[in-house]
């Protein structure tokens, strides 16, 4: 085996390799792997196990990087497939008005919320996204996320939408974080098209969709199936619309109330359903069935003040794959960090540290049909991984400086210090 970069020394290195997705009691199967390194060489992996096979059998190139993870732990590069991440405006007054006592649900109905971002990223230029987005990406990245999905979603007209996919294509090229696009033309109805809203289903359908297929400006569809948004029945149509032009599709869903949005993801056997606070047995037991992927967001929980979490050991149980993610978003994401939301998934929805470093890596990979890629360390795979400063379980220490590098396709994309 040739290497032209190496991690040694490593306590442990919790590889999550394996089939995907995992499910069931097989989600807390992490793969630790005690004194062991990991090899890439031209950015794949062609070695993780114990370090005294390695010894054994491989070789350096002679101008190899070595990194010494002086006895911490190497874990995957963290997988976030939800975010909206690419916006304009600075919606923090709404924090201060919630921290008071205001709800989402009376914010939006005085203006702010999603339509108040609309307004701002309307206005803004490609320049000026990409510029507030990259330093949002950077944030990810220094908190251990490798990939990520991005969502248009905040200028609900066709050339709006079509600018934010743009800067998403822009910095899937540039930035050190790989991006999944998601077009999100579905996320909000409109202030224009409040008295008309048939006119924006169709608008979506027939004008937002093709477009966007025709440009091959996105990977995924996804639509908000809320009381006061979408239906399920115009989730299903917009749905039905994008898969036939080609579009994989994700939802949201039963995030603030018993939407429906379960029923239509087991329904069309979407890749992922995403909050599912609401959900029940029977919500469960349907996405289980179809196959379909439940994306957790336990920081848009904490920080929206909505006094729960999703059920993730009821998905667990009734063999639903948990993933989990960020939805950095200007209104509730406001942590960058897959760790914070794998320790509010540990604190505050039951699972274990396994579960939930499943959860933010090839469960999250799956998620995002990246799987066969990324999510894992394993040979064949991308060389895509976070050298924690002691053992993985210290991810969880909120605050700390426990991420010590990130490394993505076999180079170091940052350091701590």
């Amino acid at each position: 085996m040739l290497a032209d970069f190496l991690i040694h020394n490593a306590a442990e290195v919790l590889t999550c390799a394996g089939p995907a997705p995992r499910r069931g009691v097989a989600q807390r199967d992490a793969g630790a792997i005690p004194r062991a390194a990991v090899a890439a060489n031209n950015g794949a992996i062609v070695f993780a196990g114990p370090e005294n096979e390695w010894r054994q059998n491989g070789t350096l190139t002679p101008d190899a990087q070595v990194v010494d993870a002086r006895g911490g732990a190497v874990v995957p590069g963290f997988v976030d497939p939800h975010t909206h991440v690419v916006f304009a405006g600075d919606r923090r007054d709404e924090l201060r008005r919630r921290l008071a006592g205001a709800t989402y649900a009376h914010i939006a109905a005085q203006g702010g919320g999603i339509v108040s971002t609309v307004r701002a990223t309307r206005d803004a230029t490609e320049d000026q996204l990409a510029a507030d987005t990259r330093r949002r990406l950077d944030d990810m990245l220094r908190c251990g996320t490798t990939t990520c999905e991005a969502k248009s979603g905040y200028g609900l007209t066709t050339e709006a939408e079509l600018k934010m996919l743009r800067v998403i294509g822009t910095l899937a090229r540039e930035h050190a974080v790989e991006i999944s696009p998601t077009f999100m033309g579905a996320h909000e109805i409109p202030l224009e098209f409040r008295d008309r809203r048939r006119a924006y289903v169709d608008l979506v359908i027939d004008e937002m969709i093709p477009e966007v297929a025709r440009t091959r400006a996105a990977e995924w569809c996804d639509v908000f199936c809320e009381t006061g948004v979408f239906t399920p029945e115009e989730s299903r149509e917009i749905l039905e619309a994008a898969r036939r032009a080609g579009l994989k599709l994700r939802i949201h869903a039963d995030e603030l109330g018993a939407s429906g949005g379960s029923g239509v993801a087991a329904a069309l056997g979407v890749r992922s359903a995403d909050h599912l606070i609401f959900i029940d047995e029977g919500g469960a037991d349907g996405l289980a069935a179809a196959g379909v992927v439940a994306t957790l967001l336990p920081i848009a929980s904490f920080y929206l003040k909505l006094g729960r979490f999703a059920p993730a050991r009821l998905l667990i149980e009734r063999g639903v794959a948990v993933a989990l993610a960020t939805d950095v978003n200007p209104g509730g994401g406001f942590s960058p960090s897959m760790p914070f939301a794998m320790t509010l998934a540990c604190f505050g929805m039951g699972l274990t540290f396994e579960e939930a470093l499943v959860a933010a890596t090839i469960n999250a990979a799956y998620a995002l049909d990246r799987h066969a890629r990324v999510g894992s360390l394993e040979a064949g795979k991308q060389m895509d991984a976070v050298l924690v400063d002691g053992p993985a379980i210290d991810l969880v220490r909120v605050g700390a400086d426990t991420v010590r590098a990130v490394i993505k396709k076999g180079r170091i994309v940052h350091a701590h210090g």
